[in-house]
């Protein structure tokens, strides 16, 4: 799959680059900007390129007939949005009770533009005592591929300077619809959301 992932990205003109560090075999890709369908595209092909087995968390109601079956293929686990209290919890175990877990989260949950992102795939990796590795794509220059990679301290604030300043300055396919964290509208713990 390596080969023509990486045949079908040259001939769309894209170039991927970086990689998890050796030996992190579970760890939490957030893949930012999220402003259309096609970086899904861009990023099943980008993972196939690198060799990786992903799991997506996508919306329950993407999962009805007939992408269903075909998103579940892909890696897809349904995340029900009004159960999100406990999502991580269950996340962070999943990921504690297998030998290996890439999980890719967009964290701004959606497609549409968004004021602030979603903190859970932050937890889950706190929780689960896992790496956050920086995904990212950026259509004027056709570049993506996994940055910097982020162990959580606990410390969000410190923590998510750190992940805003690195996609400072990617543009989405609808750059328009990209927005980073908005620090005035504060989401602890225990009310945050996946």
């Amino acid at each position: 799959m390596q080969k023509i992932a990486t045949f079908i990205l040259n001939l769309m003109g894209w170039k991927i680059t970086g990689r998890l560090p050796d030996g992190v075999k579970k760890a939490v890709i957030i893949q930012a900007p999220h402003t259309s369908w096609f970086d899904f595209v861009i990023g099943k092909f980008a993972f196939w390129f690198y060799g990786y087995d992903v799991r997506l968390l996508i919306k329950e109601e993407a999962f009805k007939p007939p992408f269903g079956g075909f998103l579940k293929m892909l890696g897809g686990i349904p995340v029900n949005r009004q159960k999100n209290e406990k999502m991580v919890d269950a996340i962070a175990r999943l990921v504690k009770e297998r030998d290996s877990l890439i999980l890719v989260i967009t964290p701004e949950g959606t497609r549409k533009r968004v004021d602030r992102w979603k903190r859970g795939f932050y937890y889950i990796a706190l929780k689960a005592q896992i790496p956050i590795a920086l995904g990212f794509i950026d259509y004027p220059t056709k570049r993506g591929g996994i940055g910097k990679v982020v162990y959580p301290t606990g410390d969000f604030e410190k923590d998510f300077k750190e992940i805003e300043d690195f996609y400072r300055g990617f543009r989405g396919k609808h750059p328009e619809r990209f927005n980073l964290y908005d620090p005035a509208h504060p989401d602890g713990p225990e009310n945050f959301k996946l």
